[in-house]
């Protein structure tokens, strides 16, 4: 099997601004926790419903070793098995 692979990222930096008599890890970091627990779960199922859409990608989470803390990456396959499919890339099929 040939296979094809174009990478594309999307990056979120979390930052946090805090007043000037900031004394440090007061907050326990509930920032973070808020992005870990509420955020990010709502954004990959948004991400998931959106892409559920297109039946003739697939997607699913790779793991390349690096903590879901700091990266999730979603692998997109579209599947040109049935040569048919070649001959007109912009319908549902293909």
């Amino acid at each position: 099997m040939v296979r094809e692979e174009k990478a594309f990222t999307l990056r979120f930096t979390l930052e946090a601004e805090f007043p000037d008599d900031y004394e440090g890890d007061e907050d326990e970091h509930k920032w973070v926790k808020e992005w870990e627990q509420d955020l990010k779960p709502g954004i990959l199922k948004l991400i998931f419903d959106s892409l559920r859409k297109h039946s003739s990608w697939k997607a699913h989470v790779r793991n390349r070793g690096a903590s879901p803390l700091d990266e999730i990456e979603i692998a997109l396959v579209k599947s040109f098995s049935d040569k048919k499919t070649w001959s007109d890339p912009n319908t549902e099929e293909g």
